[in-house]
């Protein structure tokens, strides 16, 4: 990516680019893969919209952060929990590139759980932001990367890009506990414990 991600990013979320809905199979897996929060702090990055996090708050019962570096899609975040939930207090909201912005400025020392849906395959600097998942992850805690696979799409596929390939998945299950994943049409989910 050539243009520093926050401009990128907000150009597009600023434009009325919206992304692919989190889908009733991928709460259910999520449900299972992560469980019940009991009000444990959970860290949505690259929220966009806020579909995720709201359903790790409000269905799954997580303390939910979400973080992403567009300031339109923060606020859209914002407005559609304001209009869903209207006597709940819901996720929070930061404004933040979690690549490079100083993880002290989150509300929570650790999480139980970081997710990190469709935001993966852009990451330039992939180990740093692993390295950096496991600085904010509490101990047992899990990390959640829903990411399109390159090889599921033909080579003359212009969409190819669109997912991580082989060595990155190798790299991105590496070091961990546990590794499970599951598929979803061209996603695939993979719960990482710590």
């Amino acid at each position: 990516m050539t243009t520093a991600p926050a401009t990128y990013w907000e150009r597009l979320w600023h434009d009325g680019r919206r992304y692919r809905k989190v889908t009733g199979a991928e709460t259910t897996l999520l449900a299972r893969h992560l469980g019940p929060g009991r009000g444990r702090p959970a860290l949505d990055i690259g929220s966009g919209d806020g579909a995720l996090a709201r359903h790790l708050h409000h269905q799954l019962g997580y303390r939910t952060t979400g973080v992403d570096c567009a300031p339109t899609a923060v606020a859209l975040a914002a407005a559609e929990d304001v209009e869903d939930v209207e006597d709940e207090s819901g996720p929070a909201w930061r404004l933040m590139d979690f690549t490079s912005d100083d993880l002290g400025k989150l509300p929570e020392p650790a999480y139980a759980a970081v997710t990190c849906r469709l935001v993966y395959r852009w990451v330039d600097d992939k180990p740093a932001f692993l390295d950096r998942v496991r600085h904010v992850l509490a101990p047992g805690g899990i990390l959640w990367v829903v990411t399109e696979l390159a090889e599921r799409r033909e080579d003359t596929d212009p969409l190819k890009k669109l997912g991580i390939t082989a060595a990155d998945v190798e790299f991105l299950t590496a070091g961990w506990s546990v590794v499970r994943t599951a598929d979803l049409d061209l996603l695939r989910c993979y719960a990482l414990r710590l």
